[in-house]
């Protein structure tokens, strides 16, 4: 499925590490589970902690199955650097320009190979696939 935040957000104190569900109650998309989304970001928010959140949704399998940010953050990546060295399951994260998924709507997700962002359709080749997502 596809989820689009509709605001950055800290993975600290906005994402349950455990369920993967936004608890940040001033957040727009408070109570949805980001879980094995293919997730839309316009950014994170803040904390060093948030590779921290992101080692832990990984870890309890409820990470997203994507990630495209609109900027890029080295901190939510250093979380999955390190569940890669810990032996648990990675996702790609990607710089993309968000407004290429303008159209694509919420839920379940269906689009071809042309209506993709290039870097999200050559990292998505590149990528190493997790059987645990077949």
């Amino acid at each position: 499925r596809f989820l689009r935040l509709q605001a950055p957000i800290s993975l600290w104190g906005g994402i349950d590490p455990v369920s993967g569900v936004v608890i940040d109650p001033r957040h727009p998309d408070y109570g949805v589970s980001i879980g094995r989304a293919v997730l839309a970001m316009p950014g994170a928010v803040g904390s060093s902690s948030s590779s921290a959140v992101m080692l832990e949704l990984l870890r309890e399998g409820n990470a997203p199955s994507a990630i495209l940010m609109a900027s890029a953050d080295a901190i939510l990546a250093i979380g999955i650097l390190v569940s890669l060295e810990l032996g648990y399951p990675t996702r790609p994260v990607l710089e993309v320009e968000l407004s290429a998924l303008d159209g694509t709507p919420q839920g379940d997700l269906s689009c071809t190979a042309d209506r993709l962002p290039a870097a999200s359709l050559t990292a998505a080749e590149a990528a190493p696939r997790d059987p645990g997502l077949d």
